[in-house]
């Protein structure tokens, strides 16, 4: 049997630093290549307007184009907005589950409070499972059927 104080440091604050971090990660990568989409996407019509001199210009801004659709195309496959909002919102509801057992504040103000507590827990826990696992079985608008 496993004690309230250990399930708190093992379980509890285990899966808040996973999911703290996985949020930094993919907040960080979408960032990083939203700005390189965003001043790619900029360059070309800049580019363009000296096109007409050099078919070097013309190559980078072709080149620029095909960056731009492959950001594009991984910024949806990987959904790394979506995973980072998701993981930060685990990450903070678990913090906050800790915190109300933590301090004996409703509804952990009962006797069968550690009970409660990972019955809570691990289907916040589960619950993210299923969402990431139904994101990923998810057919894309690409993959539908018209």
């Amino acid at each position: 049997m496993i004690s309230p104080q250990d399930y708190v440091e093992q379980r509890i604050n285990d899966q808040i630093g996973w999911y703290d971090h996985k949020s930094i990660t993919n907040k960080r990568w979408f960032k990083r290549l939203r700005f390189a989409e965003i001043i790619a996407a900029a360059t070309i019509p800049f580019l363009s307007g000296f096109a007409d001199k050099s078919p070097s210009i013309k190559i980078a801004i072709g080149a620029l184009g095909v960056f731009v659709a492959v950001i594009a195309s991984l910024l949806g496959l990987l959904q790394l907005q979506v995973h980072w909002i998701e993981y930060r919102g685990t990450a903070e509801s678990l913090k906050k589950e800790k915190f109300l057992f933590l301090t004996q504040t409703d509804p952990y103000d009962k006797a069968d409070a550690f009970h409660l507590l990972v019955q809570r827990v691990e289907a916040l826990l589960s619950k993210e499972n299923t969402d990431w696992l139904q994101s990923m079985l998810k057919p894309s608008k690409a993959d539908k059927p018209t």
